[in-house]
């Protein structure tokens, strides 16, 4: 997991061909003129989930994880992540389904961290997480990068 200020994206550009596209699109766009929904960059390579999410409270969010794709969230509003090693998970609370690319955990998160807007949080295949922890509903991006 990587969790960095959105000025200091370039440090992590290089990770993937499509991270610096990525951070460049969301640099140049107003998302309050944006409609909610999904956003093409490069088709199934690269997409942004633009939505309003439900806050959850840490008992009542579960982990997920992928395996095809890593996520990058860039939150709107304060939330708190939970973190887990997907090699530590013991129990999933929903196998894997290779379709949507998506599995959910009941175990614990190892550790939380705080994300503020003008952040945010790379999730790989080996970080089952535990996004949007908040008492309150608020809009995000969740960008999907094909590994």
């Amino acid at each position: 997991m990587i969790h960095g200020k959105l000025s200091d994206s370039g440090r992590i550009e290089s990770l993937h061909p499509s991270m610096k596209v990525l951070f460049d699109y969301v640099k140049s766009h107003d998302f309050s003129t944006i409609p909610l929904g999904r956003i093409e960059i490069d088709g199934d390579n690269l997409f942004i989930n633009y939505s309003e999410v439900k806050g959850m409270s840490r008992e009542d969010q579960m982990l997920e994880f992928h395996r095809c794709y890593m996520d990058v969230h860039i939150p709107f509003a304060h939330e708190i992540w939970g973190w887990k090693a997907t090699s530590d998970l013991r129990h999933l609370a929903e196998e894997y389904d290779a379709e949507k690319d998506f599995a959910l955990s009941d175990d614990c998160p190892a550790s939380f961290t705080d994300v503020y807007p003008g952040e945010f949080v790379v999730a790989y295949p080996e970080d089952a997480h535990a996004p949007n922890i908040a008492p309150y509903d608020f809009r995000k991006l969740v960008a999907k990068i094909k590994l």
